[in-house]
């Protein structure tokens, strides 16, 4: 079954779920070692969603891995319910990180082409058991979430167009029943109209699971639509975090205002529709 979130405790309610404080991150190699992101403090509350927004190499996509731990911080502190992970390795990071989902940019590239659906699923609810026929019940029950049919289960990823994969991916990270679940610009693949589909979908999974979100994109209408904050990064450095409204309204960094001015128009949709 399907779990929503269970409210905190009554002295929790306030701390965020997750806390971040002057991150650094450098990759590379030796004189190849760059500096990536740069004291970079911010903190999620339970139950929201953070837009982080900036140009193509602006740290976005790295600190999402960082997070979750495919790129190591150099300094710094990420902390998950209060317990520092960024320095955390061996089965309790794991444990932990089973609490920490990111659906990536390209779910074709991330699904293996020969594995079906049901079996991908399998493997994401229990990696060292992955029987179909063990899980089907959850499996059917993640198809179902996001709005896929039955037979889907039997079907390879190359049988999929780009938005159901997309359905397949979201599907992949709530298998485990995350607290927080990172969107690295999940949308940046589809076209319009099917990007419509998915944000609505992933708004409405948001609401009835409870689940946090790091909503990552480049696309200031899409960020608008479904962020209560709004993290701005430009060459690893935070420009501006305050609450949506506030930036939507108000930007006060000139860069804010310069990728506001970038909009074409509005987004095109409303998830409210």
């Amino acid at each position: 079954m399907i779990r929503r979130k269970t409210a905190m405790h009554e002295g929790d309610r306030s701390a965020p779920l997750l806390d971040v404080e002057g991150l650094n991150v450098h990759l590379g190699h030796g004189s190849q070692r760059t500096r990536i992101l740069n004291d970079v403090s911010f903190s999620v509350a339970p139950g929201t969603t953070l837009g982080i927004v900036g140009e193509s190499g602006s740290g976005k996509s790295t600190l999402a891995k960082t997070i979750v731990g495919i790129h190591a911080p150099h300094s710094g502190a990420i902390r998950f319910r209060g317990e520092d992970i960024g320095h955390r390795s061996g089965r309790r990071r794991r444990g932990i990180m089973r609490e920490v989902q990111m659906i990536p940019q390209d779910p074709y590239s991330s699904l293996d082409p020969r594995r079906t659906i049901a079996q991908t699923l399998a493997e994401a609810i229990d990696p060292a058991r992955v029987r179909v026929g063990r899980h089907r019940e959850r499996v059917d029950e993640l198809l179902a979430l996001v709005q896929l049919d039955r037979d889907a289960a039997a079907r390879y990823p190359r049988e999929f167009s780009g938005g159901q994969r997309q359905r397949i991916a979201i599907a992949r990270a709530l298998a485990v029943d995350p607290e927080l679940v990172i969107a690295d610009e999940i949308t940046s693949a589809l076209d319009l109209s099917t990007q419509a589909e998915v944000l609505k979908l992933f708004a409405d999974l948001k609401k009835r699971l409870g689940i946090t979100v790091l909503f990552v994109s480049h696309n200031l209408a899409v960020v608008q639509e479904v962020s209560d904050s709004v993290l701005v990064l430009l060459h690893g450095e935070t420009v501006e975090h305050r609450s949506a409204e506030e930036i939507f309204r108000d930007p006060r960094a000139p860069y804010t205002r310069l990728l506001l001015d970038s909009v074409p128009g509005g987004p095109g949709f409303s998830l409210d529709a």
